[in-house]
């Protein structure tokens, strides 16, 4: 079996973790910070929801920039840029000014992570994907236990520009730690026109749209209606990331030995029961078991969607598989984020997991039809050429 754990590998796994606990921090704190300022419920879906859709416009062209120059320029730049408007927080006082930031901010977002989560498949072994993703993703979600609890304590007991200033520490570190890492990819000299999409990975894409659609709401919308029922909303991504820890390994192996189907066909039922849960709660046992279930289907899902996905393309396309998958999650958080933030504020919080809940059957719906489908069809072809 090949090795999985390098030192390079480990490296870049403890970037992510640095990298997304200051992007964690922000989760729960940002939106409280927008209201301090004069915002509404839909300015706060719409910066959230912003960010997210600027790292999409960006993601296509850097897919097929990573294939054609390599993954560490774009690391670097990525980080650095990240670091500094992570920074400009402190200087916004107008929800104008911070949506404009939150643009920029969100293109380097889109650079950084695709060239990180490219450089990190480059590393896993092709026979040990699903556990590998499982444990580059429990970076994201130490990250999710860690940066949410951190940055509330941070803004209540010193400052939102001391959040601010942290958060971008944190991404310099991430950078340090990208530097010892080996990374053996070859730049490819210019052939032909560049691709942007990954048309083989578009059925798992769709899927992971729908799927983050919910996942924005979740990440968005989960301080402002633990606020109204008078509930800590770190202790839902506590409980939530405490799950994801304990699920992703057993969930990844699962994947490698039974297939991607095997674990992501239930695990969309469950992430749907989770939220109809949340919908249901009025106060934190609620609270506490939506969290648990979102982490089992949830956290089971996103790694095995991932794995399956790169059964369909070949390795020289890496980068841009990568960019399609990462942009279809960009794309659903921030529509998520703009569209659900609309149902909160003319409806209500209730409502908003319910089409949160109905989003994620549609990712079932599509995983079934499309990428299921898809895949017995190649096998069948791959069975009748080795015969």
């Amino acid at each position: 079996m090949e090795r999985l754990w390098t030192k390079s590998f480990i490296l870049m796994i403890l970037g992510t973790l640095f990298l997304f606990i200051g992007f964690y921090m922000l989760y729960p704190t940002l939106p409280i910070y927008i209201k301090q300022i004069g915002g509404n419920e839909s300015q706060v879906g719409l910066a959230m929801g912003t960010f997210m859709l600027s790292a999409v416009l960006i993601r296509p062209i850097i897919g097929g920039l990573l294939d054609r120059f390599g993954r560490r320029p774009f690391i670097v730049c990525g980080l650095l840029f990240f670091s500094l408007f992570m920074y400009l927080y402190e200087w916004t006082s107008a929800v104008l000014l911070l949506l404009g930031l939150r643009v920029l901010h969100g293109m380097t977002w889109g650079v950084t992570t695709t060239a990180m989560t490219t450089a990190i498949t480059d590393m896993i072994p092709s026979n040990r994907r699903g556990e590998g993703f499982g444990w580059s993703g429990m970076a994201m979600t130490l990250a999710m236990a860690i940066g949410p609890m951190f940055g509330l304590w941070i803004s209540d007991n010193l400052s939102f520009q001391s959040l601010f200033f942290i958060s971008a520490a944190l991404s310099v570190v991430a950078l340090t730690m990208t530097f010892g890492a080996k990374m053996p990819f070859q730049p490819k000299k210019a052939a032909g026109r560049m691709e942007m999409f990954g048309k083989s990975v578009m059925p798992v894409a769709a899927s992971v749209f729908f799927l983050f659609i919910a996942y924005g709401g979740i990440t968005t919308f989960i301080p402002l209606f633990a606020h109204s029922l008078h509930v800590n909303s770190g202790l839902f991504f506590l409980v939530y990331s405490a799950t994801l820890f304990l699920i992703r390994p057993f969930a990844g192996k699962l994947s490698d030995l039974k297939g991607e189907s095997f674990v992501i066909v239930p695990s969309l039922f469950v992430t749907i029961i989770a939220l109809i849960t949340l919908s249901l709660s009025t106060g934190l046992l609620g609270i506490l078991a939506s969290a648990v279930l979102y982490g089992i289907g949830f956290g089971s899902a996103q790694p095995a969607l991932q794995a399956a996905m790169l059964r369909f393309v070949q390795p020289e396309r890496m980068g841009v598989a990568n960019a399609t998958f990462s942009t279809a999650i960009d794309l659903g958080i921030g529509l998520g984020a703009i569209i659900l933030g609309w149902v909160s504020q003319f409806w209500n919080y209730r409502l908003l997991f319910t089409v949160s809940a109905m989003s994620v059957a549609c990712s079932l719906v599509l995983f079934f039809f499309l990428v299921v489908r898809l895949s017995n069809k190649k096998k069948s072809s791959m069975d009748v050429q080795s015969s």
